[in-house]
């Protein structure tokens, strides 16, 4: 019995000592990512409402994306494209390892590509700089791999959480989009006190989450909304498939034009513009905020709006523009929400809200994150249906991501053979039919 007593001391001393180190180490985090984030959203506030005020401001977004191409190219080449990806490759093959340039470089590449137009968001930036401040800070304390890895993952949440606002729900996809099949708990602890704190700073700075509303849950039928959550995750499921391989492919498209990279850019710029004209809209520039918020409004939106913003984010990202993905995606699933709420004649409302968050998490591969979003941001009914649209969701999307060098740890279904412990865009070369199983 001694033993046993001096056994739990012994563990207990050691966990307090490790949640003490955590606390502080967090709180430094979200202080410095807080600060950062907040700074930034506050610059291309400022810098996009000065330049959006002309009318044909789109017209400089060549040399916009000439100029962002340029800077990464030469500073920072793990700046180039949206952030989050490049945070979670670092962690997963560096141990969390960012060189600190491209903190600033990211953030002034960030807000040119906005400045002049640029389909992107907000997220993917602040991710990877907090990723980068996190690998400085454990540079500056010497801590191991393990640790170092953990603190970025708490570099990760702190960004998260000065785009969108919901603390929880950034902690719990920092610590889940690492892994598929895993979720990182040893991260959650610290990542929640990062988060919280980022949160605060951002409140005492005054910015704004990029989405707050109140969803009127009094007019749905719940006798049939079941049925209406599944069929829609599976709709959000296989326009997720859609998404990341259209993604993908103007990459590669972009990949394999043979000029100078920063010429990329003047090509993407140009096509984006025709864009604008074909259209004869800028709603698919920039953030595009407006649109999102007009979706969740249940105002009335153009049935192609999810397409074209898709395009005009490919050849942003594709052609060496700067930014995030997630921020397009909010609109991509909150647009495609109230188009299916119109069709069913539900609540558009309900349903665009829904769209937004599970569109992002499917694609991302973040369903628990997706359903702690929309009760932090909508409201804990919200967020109870939702869990099964990002539920279905995620399983439909199969094994593939927006962000291509998340590790699989396990099978989304025995009947699949795939290759586990391995990142997932060398998994979808191999995956092949378990014929065993499905005898059985």
């Amino acid at each position: 019995m001694k033993k046993t007593i001096v056994r739990d001391l012994q563990e207990e001393y050691v966990l307090v000592a490790s949640l003490i180190k955590w606390i502080v180490m967090s709180i430094i985090i979200g202080c410095l990512v807080g600060g950062v984030t907040a700074l930034f959203i506050k610059l291309v506030t400022v810098t996009t409402n000065f330049s959006y005020r002309f009318k044909y401001y789109y017209l400089l977004l060549p040399i916009g994306l000439f100029l962002s191409s340029f800077i990464v190219t030469k500073l920072a080449p793990d700046a180039k494209g949206h952030g989050t990806e490049k945070a979670i490759e670092a962690i997963n093959r560096e141990s969390g390892k960012v060189d600190i340039k491209v903190v600033p470089v990211k953030l002034l590449t960030t807000v040119i590509t906005l400045l002049f137009g640029g389909s992107v968001g907000l997220e993917g930036p602040s991710t990877q700089i907090g990723a980068g401040v996190a690998s400085k800070v454990s540079e500056i304390f010497k801590l191991k791999d393990m640790d170092r890895k953990r603190l970025a993952v708490c570099g990760v949440a702190s960004g998260f959480v000065g785009v969108f606002g919901s603390p929880v729900g950034a902690a719990i996809f920092a610590s889940e989009v690492l892994y598929i099949g895993q979720f990182s708990y040893i991260s959650l602890f610290p990542s929640l006190i990062a988060a919280f704190v980022s949160f605060f700073v951002g409140k005492f700075l005054k910015t704004k989450p990029l989405v707050t509303y109140f969803i009127d849950m009094s007019n749905l039928s719940e006798s049939i909304i079941l049925s209406r959550m599944i069929l829609f995750g599976v709709i959000i499921g296989v326009l997720s498939i859609v998404f990341i391989r259209f993604i993908a492919f103007v990459e590669k498209l972009f990949e394999k034009i043979k000029v100078y990279a920063p010429i990329k850019g003047i090509i993407g710029g140009v096509i984006i513009i025709l864009i604008v004209f074909l259209t004869g809209t800028t709603d698919y520039l920039g953030i595009g905020e407006e649109t999102i918020n007009s979706a969740v409004m249940a105002h009335n939106i153009r049935p192609t709006d999810f397409i074209w913003k898709s395009i005009a984010t490919a050849v942003t990202l594709g052609s060496g523009g700067s930014g995030g993905i997630l921020t397009p995606m909010l609109f991509v699933g909150s647009t495609i929400g109230n188009i299916w709420g119109t069709i069913i004649n539900g609540s558009v409302t309900f349903y665009a809200a829904v769209g937004m968050v599970a569109f992002m998490a499917t694609c991302a591969n973040t369903p628990i994150a997706g359903i702690i979003m929309c009760m932090e941001l909508f409201g804990s009914e919200v967020g109870i249906y939702a869990s099964v649209v990002c539920a279905v969701g995620y399983l439909i999307v199969g094994h593939k991501s927006i962000y291509p060098t998340q590790i699989l740890v396990n099978a989304k279904t025995p009947s699949l053979y795939v290759d586990t412990d391995s990142e997932i865009f060398n998994v979808e070369k191999n995956i092949r039919i378990n014929n065993k199983l499905l005898k059985k």
